[in-house]
């Protein structure tokens, strides 16, 4: 039941929309973020059409960080390219055990006499993307392309709930932010049986639907689709002085994005192996599906130092 009325002034109906837009930013942070839910999804949703009725009726109410702007963006005709503050890398990889005391073998060779430990993290399975945030205000958003130059996917992104329109606290005057959006397990089976029932194709894999949804022009059809996001690192950034990637995780989370809940730090190959295993034993529990685990040097200053080769930095391996 909306709690405004007719005789309210324009002073108290934005005051009601402010804070219904507090208190849906608060929820999804609590949920996707926190992973501890404070209200029903049936109570969001009330808030959300409260919300929804106050700026259709009043729309200079309406802000472009409104949880409504999510689903309320027109269809494009084509989706517009975005160049990367900071290039999007891809990593080499691995197959083996051996490859990876191969890794560790290398990097140790050329920071020689300096013990160098290093972070293990879920490799998900799905699209990676950068998202750009000027004062706590997310900009644009898009896939890697090349990894100078991507496709603009703002408006297909800002649809996914637990991204956040703007970040929590004390932002960063600059993040380029980088993870995977992929497409939630059980959704992913939902929604296959949903267009089985309907007579249309099937999705192959979740990864492949991710992929196919954030390329369309009409974000409707992507609010439809049960995407969600893993942020993991940095691109661009003026802000808080961070040297270690371990602490790039609850610097995220801090801010209100949604960051992988298992990750190691290891300083040695046989501790880097007993992450790698025990990620292989709890990563079928996550909401995502995984293709491996990626392995970083955790030290910004030792990542400067070892550098890249001609395709990828030497301080990674997935």
């Amino acid at each position: 039941m909306s709690r405004t009325n007719p005789s309210d002034s324009l002073s108290e109906l934005a005051a009601r929309a402010a804070d219904l837009r507090q208190r849906l930013d608060q929820a999804s942070y609590e949920y996707y973020v926190l992973d501890r839910p404070a209200i029903s999804d049936r109570e969001y949703d009330q808030l959300f059409r409260e919300l929804q009725e106050l700026e259709q009726a009043n729309p200079e109410l309406r802000t472009a960080d409104s949880p409504t702007v999510r689903v309320g963006a027109p269809p494009q005709s084509s989706l517009p390219r975005h160049t990367h503050l900071v290039p999007m890398l891809s990593l080499d990889n691995t197959y083996s055990e051996e490859e990876v005391a191969n890794f560790y073998s290398r990097i140790s060779k050329l920071l020689p006499d300096e013990k160098i430990p290093v972070v293990i993290e879920p490799k998900v399975d799905g699209v990676a993307v950068s998202l750009l945030y000027e004062n706590g205000t997310l900009r644009h958003a898009a896939t890697r392309g090349d990894g100078t130059v991507g496709d603009d996917i703002t408006q297909n992104i800002r649809t996914i709930k637990s991204v956040p329109g703007k970040l929590r606290g004390q932002a960063p005057a600059i993040l380029e932010v980088r993870g995977e959006v992929f497409m939630d397990k059980k959704g992913f089976e939902k929604l296959n049986s949903e267009r089985a029932e309907e007579g249309l194709p099937l999705f192959a894999n979740p990864r492949n639907s991710a992929a196919g949804s954030l390329k369309q022009l009409d974000p409707a059809i992507v609010a439809s689709r049960p995407l969600g996001v893993v942020f993991y690192g940095t691109g661009a950034f003026k802000g808080e002085d961070i040297d270690l990637h371990s602490k790039v995780f609850p610097f995220l989370k801090k801010l209100g994005l949604p960051v992988s809940e298992k990750w190691w730090t290891a300083k040695s190959v046989e501790e880097i192996l007993q992450a790698i295993r025990e990620l292989d034993r709890v990563r079928h529990d996550f909401a995502y599906q995984t293709d491996g685990a990626v392995v970083k040097v955790n030290s910004f200053a030792q990542r400067e130092r070892l550098g890249f080769t001609a395709k990828s930095p030497r301080w990674a391996i997935a």
